[in-house]
Parts: structure tokens; C-alpha cells; sequence
């Protein structure tokens, strides 16, 4: 497999793309892209990795994520269905000379972030109407929606930092990356060694370490515990299952180490995570 720099394909007379992207379409790997990028999952759920954030995605979430921010939307099995809706525009749109306008200060902010983020509930219906209508507009009413939507995301604090300072302007990723990735998610509720995995990157174990560090920014045990925690959080909001055969099912062989890493990643314990999953899902 080959690691992507996505090229943002615009139709003609437009000056950013919104479109929907449907399997096989939506399976596209460990990749960035200079535009901006505002996503709807519309169908399929699975593992989000957006720069060295690890997390579930499911119908419904909506992400807004920087420029050159490497991410991945992973589908949990193959022959599911994946769709999202995708709105991608270039930081410059509107101009420098616009954008230096004392009246569009956050809008400025918002347009030089390196970060990824979750939006919140609260505006989730909202953007996801802009996201809908962006797609049939034309003219003058397209680009005063975009400007409403961008307005919205400058100005809100319902959203989730997922990602910060993970961007980069290099214009080349290691294929490497996208190789010992794949192998993870096939092999991540599985015990794993260093020395598979390094073998795997044909690498010595201390270069491999180095290596995904700097490209990952996290350690590789980081990495498949966040992989491993993630499942574990499906688990949680999607099934009855008890916390005890979750702990097992997502890799963990001991109920203490998954207790401690569940709480180190969610800052709560993985019975209080299904219960405030539930009361959100209540109210």
C-alpha cells in the first residue's frame, strides 16, 4: 500500500469541494492534504486516528481538521458500508486582504489552527445541515453558507481538542508508517513484541522505536493501548457485555492493567464511561 498526499479534486467555477465519499471511496489510508477539512460520518463506525489522537468514530460525528494533519478513518470490518461528507477548502479561500479584517478576527484563528477537533452536540445538527445544503448550492448562496459555517466553527466552544502541533508542512510520508500501521490493526487485541513489529518496518528495535516516535509522536505501546482502549469503549457503548469480558476481548489479560490504562486514557473508569455514555444518550 501506498501513503497518500490526497489531492482535493474541485469542479469547475468552485473554489472548495463538498462532497460525499462512499466505499470504496471512503477507504482511503493514512493521508493528508493542504485543505482544511470538515467531515460528517455518515454511514460505518470504526477507529479515527487523526494525528497521534486514537479514537472510535460512529454516524453522526463531525470533525474539523487542519491542514497537512495526517488522519485516517479506519471502518471496524471490510465489507461494511463507510460514507461521510466532506467539505475541503484551502486556508487562503478568502484572501489574505480578507482575512485582515478587524470584524473576521476569529475567523483568522481559526484559519492558521494545526489541530484536530470533535464538535460538540450541540452544534452538531446545525453543521450538519450546512454540510448537506454546501453540496446542492451554487454562486453566491454557496459561498455565503461556507462563510456562516466558518463563522460557527471560529466562534464555538462545543468541541474537543483531539490533536494538537502534529501538522506538518513536508510533503512526504514514510510508507513505512502506513505498513506498521496496517499490521497493528490486524494484530492489536493480539499480544505484540517490539521485535515483530520492527521486523515489520525491517528495522533494528532501538531505529524502529526512534522512527515511529517521531512520525507518531507517541510510543508504540502508547499506540496499541489507545488502539486497544478504543475497542474497548465500543464495546462499552455498543454492547451489554460485562466491563470484566470487555477487558479481555479488547487485549488485556489482566483486569488490574486494563483498570489503570482505561482511566490513564478517559480519566474515568470504564464503568463510569458507559454510564455517562448512557445518560448522554438519554438526554
Amino acid at each position: 500500500m501506498k501513503t497518500l498526499i490526497q489531492k482535493i479534486h474541485l469542479e469547475e467555477q468552485q473554489s472548495f469541494a463538498c462532497r460525499s465519499y462512499r466505499t470504496p471511496i471512503f477507504e482511503t489510508n493514512w493521508h493528508k492534504h493542504e485543505e482544511f477539512e470538515l467531515i460528517l460520518i455518515s454511514e460505518g463506525h470504526g477507529t479515527a486516528m487523526i494525528g497521534d489522537y486514537i479514537g472510535e468514530f460512529k454516524p453522526g460525528d463531525i470533525y474539523f481538521i487542519a491542514g497537512n494533519l495526517p488522519h485516517w478513518f479506519k471502518k471496524q470490518h471490510h465489507k461494511m458500508t463507510g460514507c461521510s461528507e466532506v467539505l475541503h477548502f484551502k486556508p487562503d479561500i478568502l484572501g489574505k486582504e480578507f482575512l485582515l479584517l478587524p470584524e473576521i478576527k476569529n475567523l483568522q484563528q481559526l484559519l492558521i489552527r494545526n489541530d484536530g477537533i470533535q464538535i460538540g452536540p450541540k452544534l452538531k445538527k446545525e453543521m450538519t445541515t450546512i454540510i448537506y445544503e454546501l453540496q446542492t448550492l451554487k454562486g453566491f448562496q454557496r459561498m455565503s453558507l461556507l462563510l456562516n459555517c466558518l463563522h460557527k466553527l471560529s466562534t464555538t466552544s462545543n468541541y474537543i481538542t483531539l490533536t494538537q502541533n502534529f501538522a506538518s508542512n513536508n510533503s512526504n510520508i514514510n510508507p513505512v508508517i502506513e505498513k506498521i500501521i496496517d499490521f497493528s490493526f490486524k494484530r492489536y487485541l493480539t499480544p505484540i513484541t517490539l521485535e515483530q513489529v520492527a521486523d515489520v518496518a525491517a528495522m533494528s528495535i532501538p531505529t524502529f522505536c526512534r522512527f515511529f516516535k517521531k512520525n507518531i509522536k507517541k510510543t508504540y505501546f502508547d499506540f496499541i493501548q489507545d488502539l486497544r482502549i478504543s475497542h474497548a469503549c465500543k464495546l462499552l457503548t455498543g454492547t451489554n457485555k460485562p466491563v470484566m469480558e470487555i477487558c479481555y476481548e479488547s487485549g488485556y489479560n489482566s483486569w488490574a492493567h486494563f483498570s489503570k490504562q482505561f482511566k490513564h486514557v478517559k480519566k474515568m473508569t470504564p464503568t463510569q464511561f458507559r454510564k455517562e455514555y448512557e445518560v448522554k444518550e438519554n438526554t
